[in-house]
Formats: structure tokens, C-alpha cells, sequence
């Protein structure tokens, strides 16, 4: 019984370790073609135009919404000591180092990380993919590269909208439920921001779209079991997704407060 448990195990550790090389040699391949002299713009152009403008209004609502939320809670704390006048210093914090870019990675996740993985599963299943391979076209260049970039490109944009909307649906509570005026929310809220919040808040959605871009693109290409292996795709494109962007959030918030001191 011990060795069918440690031989299920080894086969288990053996398994995830051929699909993240597998991954990682699609990721990489992805970077490098790139640098290459065709590239396929328009593919990235609409691809940018479904996952920037498509969440656009799912992002803004759902982070009008948080912004709102981390006001009550923030506020309910404050108002213990007196400091309600600092609620605007907690919002933009928390939106701008860590809420605003893990919420939108997430939702992204939710909407474009599946939606290519059912895209380019139904192309393999369909046999495009093999077509086009046959006609001497490569399905990385044409298919992962312009998902890749576009996702990478318009993660930051939706990140800083997404700020934006959580700090004015903060702004809106706090004016009308603990009534802190415009100016003094504001005011404290700019004001609380270094250089190093910005880059922390903005470089993280780089890493995080490309995580998402790549994961979404290997679970699409690598469907098996016809239909149904698609939507088994679709579920683990959110999944292994949305754990990449939480696991790397950790590290990389770690690593930004030990170099920025903050």
C-alpha cells in the first residue's frame, strides 16, 4: 500500500513538473517571437480592444464598490481614536499598493484568461491550429504572442481605472455617510502617495497580465478530450490564473517594501 501511495505521488510531482516546463517553454517561446520581424498588430489591436474595453465597465463597477466597502470598514476603525479625517490616507494605500491591481488581475482572470483558454481549446479541437501549421503559420506568433502583449499592455490602463473608481466610490461614502468634505479627502488621499506606492501599484499589473495571457493560452492549447477537455480548460485557466497572481502578489509585495523601505 506505501508504495502504491509514494508511486502515485512521485507520478503526481513528475506530472507538475513536465506541465510547468511545458508552460514555461510556451511562455518563453511567446517573449521571443516578439523580437521577430512578423508580427500581427491587428491581432493585438483587437485583442486590446476586448480585454480593455470588454472589463472595462465590470472593473469600474466592481471597484467602485471595494473603494466603498474599505471606507466603512476604515472608517468604523478610526472613529474609535477620533482620526476619522485619515480614511482618505487608508483608501489610497490600500487601492494603489494592493487592492486596485489584484482586484482587476482577478476579474481579468475571471473574464479573459477563460475566454482564451475556450478560444484557442475550441481551435485545437476544430484542428484551425493544425491548419495553420499546415500553411506554415506559427499558431505561438499568431495565436499566444498578440494575447501576450495585449494583455500585458492594457492591464496597467485598467488598473489605473480601476483606482480611479474605487477612490471615488470611497470619496462618495465619506462625503455622505461620515461627511469629510472634498477637500480634505482628497487633499489627504494625494497626499499620502509616494513614488514608491505608484511603482508598486503599476508594476504589478505587468507581471500579472502576463501570467494571466500565458496561462489562459497553455490551458487553450493544450486540450484533450474534445469538448469537454475545453471546458475543463476554461475552469483551470481561472484557477492556476487566479493562484498565480495571488502567490506572485505575495513575493513581489514583499520584494517592492524591502527595496522602497516603506
Amino acid at each position: 500500500m506505501n508504495d502504491s501511495n509514494e508511486s502515485a505521488l512521485a507520478a503526481t510531482v513528475k506530472t507538475l513538473i513536465y506541465h510547468f516546463q511545458d508552460y514555461a517553454l510556451l511562455a518563453f517561446q511567446s517573449v521571443r517571437v516578439t523580437f521577430e520581424t512578423t508580427a500581427y498588430r491587428a491581432d493585438m489591436v483587437d485583442q486590446m480592444d476586448q480585454i480593455g474595453v470588454g472589463s472595462l465597465p465590470i472593473i469600474m463597477v466592481a471597484l467602485i464598490c471595494v473603494g466603498g466597502v474599505i471606507v466603512l470598514n476604515a472608517a468604523s476603525q478610526f472613529a474609535r481614536f477620533g482620526e476619522t479625517s485619515l480614511t482618505g490616507d487608508a483608501l489610497s494605500l490600500s487601492l494603489l499598493r494592493e487592492l486596485g491591481p489584484v482586484f482587476t488581475a482577478l476579474l481579468v482572470a475571471g473574464r479573459n484568461a477563460t475566454g482564451m483558454a475556450s478560444q484557442l481549446g475550441s481551435m485545437l479541437v476544430t484542428e484551425q491550429v493544425d491548419a495553420m501549421r499546415g500553411l506554415g503559420i506559427d499558431p505561438i506568433r499568431k495565436l499566444v504572442t498578440p494575447r501576450v502583449l495585449a494583455t500585458v499592455l492594457i492591464l496597467p490602463l485598467l488598473v489605473a481605472i480601476g483606482d480611479a473608481s474605487g477612490l471615488v466610490g470611497g470619496f462618495l461614502v465619506a462625503s455622505n455617510i461620515l461627511s469629510i468634505n472634498a477637500e480634505e479627502f482628497w487633499t489627504r488621499a494625494i497626499k499620502a502617495l509616494t513614488l514608491g506606492d505608484l511603482v508598486i501599484g503599476f508594476s504589478k499589473p505587468i507581471v500579472f497580465g502576463f501570467i494571466i495571457a500565458t496561462v489562459g493560452c497553455y490551458q487553450g492549447l493544450r486540450v484533450e478530450g474534445g469538448t469537454a477537455g475545453v471546458g475543463r480548460a476554461t475552469i483551470m485557466a481561472f484557477v492556476v490564473a487566479s493562484l498565480g497572481v495571488l502567490v506572485t502578489d505575495l513575493f513581489m509585495t514583499r520584494l517592492l517594501l524591502y527595496v522602497f523601505k516603506l
